[in-house]
């Protein structure tokens, strides 16, 4: 793959992902959005995978879309490209994402942070939906993540401003989940995904499908989906493992099935 370096093998059963556009900042042109989408669902069905971190490097995480690949178009030219087929495909993983922020995480790339399931910021990040200034809107759920994240007041003004926030203050308004040294940001990212590998897969697959549910239905609707990836996972080998761990007092062995 050209745009992104992909190791499978980055700690135990976590991959990672790196945006590799350096010079361009990490902007994000077709080919690198299909490539990344292809890793994600070939890295979503290997067994030997249980977290995955997605990252940039220490200037950018990535700053935006690749304006030069988009100025010229027009409305068909954009339907035919079906960009946003390849943002669902990324939104439909199973396996969680964690987001390591360094730099600029901005328009299509803080869209691409926030569709991660976790961000962990350096003290260098930076997010922001700039779009409004060069004459369009988010079009990768900026509008609809970053107000579910933040609240729609702050959202609305991020979003027509196009102002930048620093780490601090996105993690004030909740839209990461912890700010480092630069210096240690995948560590810290590393840390993070290696505690969640170590839980058993298909509670964690069930529990990120049910939490991104709440958004999408209404309470009842989301209790009910609640309740039935619990009652399912009660046919999970690591559920008899897991509680009878807990009653042994010993560490569980959680295999994926």
């Amino acid at each position: 793959m050209e745009f992104i370096k992909v190791s499978q093998d980055h700690a135990p059963h976590v991959a990672l992902i790196e945006l590799n556009r350096p010079k361009e900042l990490n902007a994000l042109n077709l080919q690198l959005l299909t490539e990344l989408a292809e890793a994600l669902q070939d890295l979503d069905t290997n067994e030997q995978v249980r977290a995955i971190i997605l990252t940039g490097n220490e200037r950018a995480f990535a700053a935006g879309a690749d304006i030069r690949q988009l100025a010229d178009k027009n409305s068909i030219d954009m339907y035919k490209m079906d960009l946003f087929s390849l943002w669902r495909k990324i939104s439909s993983v199973k396996k969680p994402i964690i987001a390591a922020v360094s730099g600029f995480a901005l328009g299509g790339g803080c869209e691409l942070a926030m569709g991660c399931d976790m961000i962990v910021a350096s003290e260098t990040a930076q997010f922001g939906q700039p779009e409004i200034k060069i004459g369009v809107i988010p079009g990768a759920g900026g509008t609809q993540r970053l107000t579910k994240a933040i609240g729609k007041v702050k959202a609305m003004e991020l979003i027509l401003t196009g102002r930048f926030i620093d780490a601090e203050e996105a993690l004030s308004l909740g839209l990461v989940n912890s700010i480092v040294p630069v210096e240690v940001y995948m560590k810290e990212a590393t840390k993070l995904a290696q505690e969640i590998a170590s839980m058993p897969p298909l509670a964690v697959q069930m529990a990120k499908e049910s939490i991104n549910r709440s958004f999408e239905v209404s309470l009842e609707e989301g209790l009910y989906f609640e309740r039935k990836n619990y009652n399912t996972l009660y046919s999970s080998e690591d559920q008899k493992e897991g509680m009878s761990a807990f009653i042994e007092k010993r560490k569980p062995n959680f295999k994926g099935q």
